[in-house]
């Protein structure tokens, strides 16, 4: 009975869907390779609740502010945020790739590139324009922003829906009353839909493995090592930093957020774990309407993942194809990445089609050289979204602090264990993050 008791977190349920999972993709290929069903179904499962859980929760919190100026302040005050968390990361990327020099030596022909390789992802970089991006915002319909499963629309809606209803006052009530119903029907299919996570990340690592082969690294390994490496030092020094400020430590806000951390690992992808993060950031202390507009936003401006991959993959590419890259050329990619890592929220592969869409912009490096990356991409998208994912609860709680509505003495004592918590689906009383002083 007490093994059984130490199974019971989800995150030890997903690290041993995960640990089955590499074993028979890396022994049974071919098998692992028939359980990717498994990993996009958990993810399917989640994105078709994501929207709903969106809306609601960002109508609640609207309609429950009274200062519509407050609410323009939060949406400046987030902006700026992402802009500046963003320059950072991708900053950051390109210094360490300049110090650890991944694609040195490799001393590839450009003209052995192979264009057709990359022609999918050359074609979507191309259709991304800043412009249609922020006409994507716009839904065509109500209701199509729910049926596309785009964050941003929904966001959009939900701010007019909150803002229509906070308008009426009082006799809105009764209909925001509902709509909280609403919100707690959906976190409770959330928590059933959780159950499942570690036959979704069995699924993803076994296909994973069994498709690519750990063999396919080794060449790679350097790039990856550096590319985790930078991910830390961005996460524990500058998002430390940040969270610092807001009085809450980020090495207790990474072990609270564990069982999301390791779905989001296991799944390859952020988006799964961000009904949970909204529940919990919002029991941590943070206000509600701040939760609602800062965490779901940032999904598709604040990816600081994806900008530490660009700078880093960019970087790579050039020291492998030994072409140098002047000042002036970095700092151009610093301002393309900066616009280019916003347009891929929803894009299947985003990371990757962010990647072409940069080089398509620059010019100086071949797009068919992003081939090179094909290989090893997959393995640095967990990075690339764990890092995103804490980029964003971090924002959530900064941005929080900043309006004044973090509840500082209630984030401590939740991040201590000393109170306890409720999350919708499998966790365990005893742990740090629920144990009750």
């Amino acid at each position: 009975m007490a093994s059984a008791r130490y199974l019971k977190p989800l995150y030890v349920q997903v690290i041993i869907g995960a640990v089955l999972g590499i074993l028979v993709g890396h022994y049974f290929p071919s098998l692992g390779v028939d359980f990717k069903p498994l990993g996009d179904g958990f993810i399917k499962l989640l994105k078709m609740v994501v929207a709903p859980v969106i809306f609601t929760i960002i109508v609640i919190g609207i309609a429950r502010m009274s200062d519509m100026k407050a609410l323009g302040r939060v949406g400046l005050t987030t902006v700026v945020y992402f802009e500046v968390l963003t320059t950072a990361a991708l900053f950051i990327g390109l210094i360490v790739a300049h110090i650890i020099a991944p694609g040195k030596g490799m001393n590839i022909d450009p003209s052995s590139l192979n264009a057709d390789a990359v022609a999918g992802f050359a074609k979507t970089a191309e259709s991304q324009h800043l412009v249609d991006f922020f006409l994507k915002i716009i839904p065509d319909t109500f209701v199509s922003a729910f049926v596309n499963g785009e964050i941003l629309p929904v966001v959009f809606i939900a701010v007019l829906t909150g803002c229509a209803l906070a308008r009426a006052g009082r006799a809105s009530d009764e209909l925001t009353r509902v709509i909280e119903q609403v919100s707690d029907l959906f976190f409770k299919i959330v928590g059933f839909l959780m159950y499942l996570a570690p036959l979704g990340a069995f699924g993803a690592m076994a296909f994973t493995i069994g498709k690519f082969g750990a063999g396919s690294l080794l060449p790679y390994l350097k790039l990856m090592i550096a590319f985790y490496i930078t991910c830390g030092i961005f996460i524990f020094v500058v998002l430390g930093a940040v969270s610092r400020y807001a009085g809450v430590s980020i090495w207790r806000l990474v072990v609270f957020l564990k069982d999301e951390i390791v779905i989001v690992l296991g799944a390859g992808s952020a988006e799964p774990a961000l009904p949970r993060l909204l529940q919990k950031l919002e029991q941590m202390g943070c206000d509600k309407t701040i939760v609602g507009l800062v965490a779901p936003t940032g999904y598709a401006f604040n990816i600081d993942g994806v900008c530490i991959y660009l700078t880093m993959a960019v970087v790579f590419l050039s020291q492998a194809l030994n072409i140098e890259l002047t000042p002036t050329q970095q700092i151009v990619i610093l301002l393309i990445g900066s616009f280019t890592s916003k347009g891929m929220s929803g894009v299947p592969g985003g990371g990757f089609v962010a990647l072409a869409a940069t080089l398509a912009s620059v010019g100086t490096i071949p797009l068919p050289a992003i081939g090179l990356l094909i290989g090893v991409d997959r393995f640095m998208g967990e990075a690339r979204a764990v890092t995103s994912f804490i980029g964003n609860a971090v924002a959530t709680v900064f941005v929080a602090q900043w309006e004044g509505k973090l509840d500082r003495e209630r984030a401590r004592a939740v991040l201590a264990g000393e109170i306890q918590i409720t999350i919708e689906g499998p966790v365990l009383p005893e742990t740090s993050s629920t144990r009750t002083a």
